[in-house]
């Protein structure tokens, strides 16, 4: 039986990789930070299925413990401070485990054993200031937050790690994944959860901010097998995970809205306290080599997400 440890195992990612491996036969082992009160709610259909352990990516010895006790065939580091937002207010926590947390891990795997391959969760904010539309594998990086920034040390350390140390390390470069699993402070559930509360009437209004930002969004139950598909490969490589189309904030909430037969434009307030310091330009993937080496292809398209994501709010409040 194939062992995988998952960092970050109660994230949206997380949850949705540990049920997809559980499908496929594997002895799934889950890291969470310790905490006085455990927040379980994502995989709380799991628990009795995985073996939950704590581990912190601040803590290099429990790191290495944790291998050596569990010796897993796969790691997925899914964890990190992956709050965009909050990465001004909280730069150097970002960084410590976002970046270095990166690190530690790979360093514990060295020291261990380097037969196991590792996933490295990279991101789309590290394109940031994009220097080429659409965006892929080997588009240049101009991050735009201490997030992205964090983001761009994890993946070239992985790929350091790799091609020093001979160690099958990916990097899965992913484009926005939503899901009904996604935290409310993300704007995606922020927009599905005031639809479902404005439509039962508990919510009058919903404050956003750039409505013309655009994404690339796609279902982060589709984007988790990307991440298995890359650990299965014969050589590591990074790759960018998307769709290949981009909507705006506002076709969101127009989508959103629409679905319950409400029209956006009586509801929504744009708000500049929740504009960014610093804007990312025009986010949109470029997935061919993902289709091509991989065989991925999502499933779910923008418009079934966000009816999802609405319908799981609504299932979910008016309870």
């Amino acid at each position: 039986m194939t062992t995988a440890l998952i960092t970050g195992i109660t994230g949206q990612d997380g949850s949705y990789l540990a049920e997809l491996l559980l499908e496929k036969g594997y002895n799934v082992v889950g890291m969470a930070r310790r905490s006085s009160t455990l927040n379980y709610e994502r995989i709380e259909h799991l628990v009795d299925k995985v073996t939950l352990i704590q581990g912190d990516l601040h803590d290099q010895g429990s790191l290495l413990a944790i291998l050596e006790e569990h010796k897993p065939d796969e790691v997925y580091n899914l964890a990190a401070q992956s709050f965009v937002p909050a990465s001004w207010s909280q730069a150097v926590l970002t960084a410590e485990v976002t970046a270095l947390g990166v690190t530690r891990m790979l360093e514990a795997i060295r020291l261990f054993d380097r037969s196991i391959k590792f996933y490295q969760a990279s991101s789309s904010e590290m394109f940031g200031k994009v220097m080429e539309v659409p965006q892929k594998e080997d588009t240049p990086f101009y991050p735009r937050s201490p997030y992205g920034v964090a983001k761009v040390y994890g993946h070239w350390i992985t790929i350091n790690y790799r091609e020093s140390y001979d160690i099958f390390a990916t990097s899965g470069i992913l484009f926005n994944h939503e899901s009904p699993r996604r935290g409310l402070e993300f704007v995606t559930r922020k927009i599905s959860n005031a639809v479902a509360r404005i439509k039962l009437g508990m919510q009058d209004e919903l404050r956003l901010g750039n409505l013309d930002a655009r994404r690339d969004w796609g279902f982060a139950g589709d984007y988790v097998e990307a991440m298995w598909l890359m650990l299965q490969q014969e050589k590591p490589d990074n790759y960018v995970i998307g769709t290949g189309e981009t909507y705006a904030v506002r076709e969101f909430c127009e989508y959103a809205f629409g679905f319950v037969d409400l029209d956006y434009n009586d509801y929504v307030v744009m708000d500049q306290k929740f504009y960014r310091p610093a804007e990312v330009d025009l986010l949109i993937s470029d997935p061919s080599k993902a289709r091509e080496e991989l065989g991925w292809e999502r499933k779910v398209s923008f418009k079934g997400l966000v009816e999802m994501m609405v319908n799981a709010d609504l299932e979910r409040l008016s309870k």
